[in-house]
Parts: structure tokens; C-alpha cells; sequence
């Protein structure tokens, strides 16, 4: 058999393992979902070892298709700021992970800021006092799982978002480590200085034994244990899930953007070396350059974008799978004035309000469940819209086209839509699966796999192009409903 590249995207509902050959084109594609804990309202888990044993179960499987003996290297992507601590002796956690979704951190949240912090944690992590990232949900672990902050001060638990987690199971416990992209989602290291930030540390009383050493994406993060799969593999690419989806889109120049639509919405645009203070409500990150290696990003991050038809599918039972969604929204010529906010764990970018919540509006008798996933899908596209508009004005940006990727950008309604708001082509890719691709080219540039970045500037190649047609009316009419709608969201 050929080399090739084993990429694993580890995102917030299953697990994805891809095959990738020397073109990045995928060979075979394996996927599980894992299952969702919501133990109160606002509050997300999910179970580390079940992830860990999803993950291993689908990397068998795709080594009984391909020998392990071929397997140039491993790629990690993964749901960032979703926080798992564990026993460093035993190798097991000592509660669930708590998901970057979760909001059970918000009165944590909440005090620092009124203990005048929001500014010192803005300027040094880029990121809002939010319970979407991993620092608040560190210090509830502490504070409330029995025995872990003396654990933690003896030096026996370790902190990881899933990256962390399944490099350390894959290594053994050898490997105790994560990425820049990564690092600058938790609240807690210094974009600047790139170091975790002892004086954020200190503010929320996480010690510093606690945490993964931190290292560029695209290199050496060690080999997986022989016992696993009979093969020394080495593991040389490690990205958070949306600077993955950016590197997989080829955006390796500052001004490149592209949103992924999966579970959330996620827009991001590389701004290279300028760390760019977004005045829009779009935070400042970490993401990498063509060699791998740290540069600055914006971001805006929707929480709720595909998961808003899961909803439907699993709680509402509207429909009976997702693919659905895209038939009965063509089914009707419009929402029939049905405006749907999904702040079911509040809003993210540009309002950042923790307590916003959920709802539906323009409700008539004549509303029915066309109508209802209808405006499902058209609330993904008004909140990414609201995050186009945030970064063209923080960076005085003009664009003709937006690059898209992720499960949510297979509906054509929705990306038709989606180009219609925005008054922009929409540029969707043959492979979609941008978010691991971006882990598996990391990984190959890290195993040698491919020599130089120069080779995989042609490997993404463009499926369909959307154009904008929608009248000038109607699209103000439809924005100025929307923007009703979060209004009364926020006065909950």
C-alpha cells in the first residue's frame, strides 16, 4: 500500500477519522457519534472515555482498511475549550468534560467581571469573561468535584481540551501536551508571550502543574503506544477544530477567511502577524501560518448553527433526519414571518450575552413545521451574517466571495440563502471536510509527508459557487426581523 496521513477531528458530537493520500484526497471516511449529557438546563457534558473509546474503535477500524505499518502520521483536531481534567496515575477523569457549550461557569463569569478583570483578560488572551471558554470551567472543576484541588496542588491531575486528552491516551500517558491554537482558547495563556499567564492563573486559582506543555501545530507531538496498534505512529499535527477548517482551506495569507458550519458557526480570517483588537465584539486568537508555526486570527463564533436542526430532529421531532431539512424548507416559499434565535446557551459574537435565550417569534395559525425548519436553517445564516459584518468592519475588509466548509454547508437552501444575505458568492469546497483535512495537512507537513506548504496550496478545489439573487428588499426586511428578534431575546 501507498503512505498516507490518518486524521482524526474529534468534534463536539462525533468522532471523523479520515484516510488521506498524497493528493489530500480522502480515501475512506469513518464516523460515531458519542452521546450528549445535559445534566441541567444550560449545562453540557460529555463523557471522556466514551470519546476515547469512539476515537480508538474508528482508528481500528480504518487500520483494518489500511496497514498501520503505512500510516506516515497522525493529525488531531479537535472541539476546542471543551475542558476534561484526569488522575495523572490512573489515566482516568475525574468527571465528565465540560463542553465549550456549557454555561455553567456564568456566575464565575459574572464576579470576575465585577471584580473589574474583564479588561486584564481581554488584553492578555484576546477573549471575553465568557463560560464558553476553558478557564472558568477549570476552576469549577476544582471547586466542586471532591478532593481535585488537593490533587491538583500535590501535582496528580492534568488539564486538556480533547486534543490533549486523546494525545495522551494515545501516547500512553507519555505525551502531556497541546498547540498554540489550542492554549488561546482557554483564558489562561498570554497571546503575547505566548506562555501560559501566571497572573491569570492566579485570578482563578488554577495551578500551573495542571497544564500541557505547548507546542507549534504542525511537528513532533510524540509516537502512539505499540500495544495499541502494533505500530510506533507518530503523531505530528495538532490544531483547534477552526484554525484546522482555516489551514484546510489553503487561508494562509493575512486577509483570508473562511466559516465553518457545523455544530456552531465559526468565522475566522487570518491577520498574520497583526493582532488586530476587534471593536465589533469578535475576539483575538491564535492560528497558524503556511510552516504551522503561531500567528494572530479574528474570530467570531456562533453557538448554535447546525445543532438549531438536531433540536428539531431529536427534541421537537419535526423531522426524521437532518438531510430533511433542505426539502422541507424548499417546500414553502418563505419562513411565513416565523423568526427563530437559538440562544439556547446564550448568544456569542458580536453580542456576547450569557443570559439571551432562546426563541421563536411571528408565530401565526398558519405556521407550520416547513415553515418552523425553514427559519432553523435561516437563523444560521442571520448569525453568521451578523459575524461578515463584524470583521468587514473591524478590518475594513471588501470580499467578493466567503470560503465555507463543514456538514451544515451540504444543505443548498442554507448556503443559497446564506450568499443571498450576505450579498457574496459563496465558494463551497469538493471536500467539506475542511476541519480534518486542515489536521491531516499539518500532519503530513510535520512527518515530511509533504516537503513544503507550496504543495498544498492546489489541493482544495471548489464544488459550487452560490450567487446572490435575492431583491434588495426583501433581504432588509428579512435582516430587520432579525435583528427584532435578538432584541427580544436579550430582554428575557
Amino acid at each position: 500500500m501507498k503512505p498516507y496521513i490518518l486524521a482524526i477531528d474529534a468534534g463536539t458530537t462525533g468522532i471523523t477519522v479520515l484516510i488521506l493520500d498524497r493528493e489530500a484526497a480522502i480515501c475512506k471516511k469513518y464516523y460515531k457519534e458519542f452521546t450528549q449529557y445535559y445534566p441541567q438546563p444550560g449545562w453540557v457534558e460529555h463523557d471522556g472515555e466514551e470519546i476515547w473509546d469512539v476515537t480508538y474503535k474508528l482508528i481500528q477500524s480504518a487500520f483494518q482498511d489500511y496497514s498501520p505499518k503505512d500510516c506516515a502520521g497522525i493529525g488531531i483536531t479537535n472541539q476546542r475549550e471543551t475542558t476534561l481534567l484526569w488522575n495523572r496515575k490512573t489515566g482516568q477523569p475525574i468527571f465528565n468534560a465540560i463542553v465549550w457549550q456549557c454555561r455553567r461557569t456564568h456566575e464565575i463569569c459574572k464576579n470576575l467581571q465585577q471584580a473589574g478583570n474583564e479588561d486584564i483578560f481581554r488584553k492578555k488572551t484576546g477573549l471575553v469573561l465568557d463560560s464558553y471558554f476553558s478557564g472558568t470551567k477549570i476552576k469549577w472543576l476544582l471547586d466542586n468535584v471532591e478532593g481535585a484541588r488537593e490533587k491538583a496542588d500535590k501535582g496528580n491531575l492534568a488539564f486538556g481540551t480533547i486534543d490533549s486528552w486523546l494525545l495522551w491516551k494515545l501516547t500512553n500517558g507519555a505525551m502531556h501536551a497541546t498547540d498554540y491554537t489550542n492554549a488561546s482558547r482557554t483564558m489562561v495563556f498570554n497571546i503575547d508571550t505566548k506562555k501560559w499567564d501566571e497572573e491569570l492563573l492566579q485570578i482563578l486559582t488554577i495551578p500551573s502543574n495542571l497544564l500541557p506543555d505547548v507546542k507549534i501545530s504542525s511537528g513532533e507531538f510524540g509516537k502512539t503506544d505499540k500495544q495499541l496498534f502494533g505500530e510506533v505512529i507518530p503523531i505530528t499535527g495538532i490544531a483547534g477544530d477552526q484554525q484546522a477548517a482555516l489551514y484546510g482551506q489553503g487561508c494562509f495569507e493575512s486577509g483570508d477567511t473562511k466559516c465553518t458550519y457545523g455544530t456552531g458557526c465559526f468565522l475566522l480570517t487570518n491577520t498574520g502577524n497583526n493582532r488586530v483588537i476587534s471593536s465589533s465584539g469578535l475576539l483575538t486568537t491564535i492560528v497558524c501560518n503556511k510552516d504551522g508555526k503561531p500567528v494572530y486570527g479574528l474570530e467570531g463564533s456562533v453557538f448554535i448553527g447546525g445543532a438549531v436542526i438536531q433540536w428539531l430532529r431529536d427534541e421537537l421531532q419535526l423531522l426524521s433526519q437532518t438531510p430533511d431539512s433542505e426539502e422541507m424548507a424548499l417546500a414553502v416559499e418563505d419562513s411565513n414571518g416565523v423568526v427563530i434565535v437559538p440562544a439556547f446557551t446564550g448568544l456569542g459574537a458580536p453580542y456576547w450575552d450569557m443570559d439571551a435565550r432562546g426563541i421563536i417569534t411571528g408565530l401565526t395559525r398558519g405556521a407550520n413545521r416547513n415553515h418552523i425548519v425553514r427559519a432553523a436553517l435561516e437563523c444560521i445564516a442571520y448569525q453568521v451574517n451578523d459575524l461578515v459584518e463584524a470583521v468587514f468592519s473591524d478590518l475594513d475588509l471588501t470580499a467578493n466571495s466567503l470560503q465555507v466548509d463543514g456538514g451544515a454547508t451540504a444543505n443548498n437552501f442554507l448556503m443559497q440563502f446564506q450568499a443571498d444575505l450576505l450579498r457574496l458568492k459563496i465558494d463551497r469546497p469538493k471536500n467539506i471536510e475542511s476541519t480534518a483535512l486542515g489536521a491531516g495537512m499539518l500532519a503530513g507537513l510535520g512527518s515530511g509527508f509533504w516537503k513544503n506548504p507550496s504543495e498544498l496550496i492546489t489541493i482544495r478545489k471548489s464544488d459550487k459557487m452560490f450567487i446572490p439573487s435575492m431583491p434588495e428588499d426583501i433581504r432588509t426586511n428579512l435582516l430587520a426581523n432579525w435583528r427584532m428578534a435578538v432584541r427580544k431575546t436579550q430582554c428575557t
